[in-house]
């Protein structure tokens, strides 16, 4: 509806590099459509509604890199773009113990406008940008920027970035190794999550296609303010251009 974001946002346009950058969960906007999702804004703004600090860290790599990206503008509790559509998550009616009234009960109506209205406009534009690398005879890296919260299940994670394993390990392991070669924080091996059955943006992208791919996880409270996500972006660009296969 008018006044509504678009659901996806494309940056670094015009970037040459072998590269696209996606960000699943940069945006925590809600359709007019919906209304209200029945939480707090805090619950809205905290980390089960967004991945704080992602899209500055996803805008800065792309920026590096000189590399095209594709970024989601809604919750991830109005729809999570990286779940399978057949997935009980893919309209989470609970999260890290908040209740979404909104998710509740939902007709198969009301969850294909939501699949409609979001889901499918982000994964076009991706497939957009990965047919236009295919007309030009490129086969890109696709890397995905993802955040965590510090504390789940009163754990204090310890990692400060994590890279998730796919069964195709050509750039997560050597990566793993770079980032510990930088020194001063941890790495997560596969923490604080791996790539398995409830992810879809980079098993459908990259896996299932054969191309290059990594999903990174970093801390939020590492990433919460602009100066810190490019820092971040910066460590991982740095390690990333230390590997030999962009």
């Amino acid at each position: 509806m008018s006044g509504d974001p678009a659901p996806t946002s494309r940056f670094n346009s015009d970037g040459r590099a072998p590269v696209l950058v996606l960000c699943d969960h940069a945006g925590k906007a809600v359709p007019s459509w919906i209304g209200d999702l029945g939480i707090s804004d805090d619950d809205l703004n905290s980390h089960i509604g967004w991945d704080i600090g992602a899209l500055w860290m996803a805008e800065r790599i792309a920026a590096r890199m000189d590399a095209p990206g594709v970024a989601s503008s809604y919750s991830r509790l109005v729809l999570d773009c990286n779940r399978p559509l057949t997935h009980a998550a893919l309209i989470p009616e609970m999260s890290d113990g908040v209740a979404i009234p909104a998710n509740a009960g939902l007709s198969r109506e009301q969850a294909a406008t939501r699949i409609e209205q979001v889901f499918l406009p982000y994964h076009y534009a991706v497939r957009d940008e990965l047919a236009r690398f295919a007309a030009q005879g490129v086969e890109p890296f696709i890397l995905s920027v993802h955040s965590c919260t510090d504390v789940m299940d009163n754990f204090q994670r310890p990692w400060s970035i994590g890279i998730a394993h796919s069964p195709d390990e050509r750039v997560s392991r050597p990566l793993l190794g770079a980032l510990r070669e930088s020194g001063g924080f941890e790495v997560g091996d596969n923490e604080p999550y791996a790539v398995d059955e409830s992810d879809y943006t980079v098993v459908a992208h990259g896996l299932e296609r054969g191309l290059k791919h990594v999903l990174v996880e970093v801390r939020q409270d590492l990433i919460g303010e602009r100066d810190g996500a490019h820092r971040w972006a910066d460590i991982l660009v740095d390690a990333l251009e230390r590997l030999d296969f962009v």
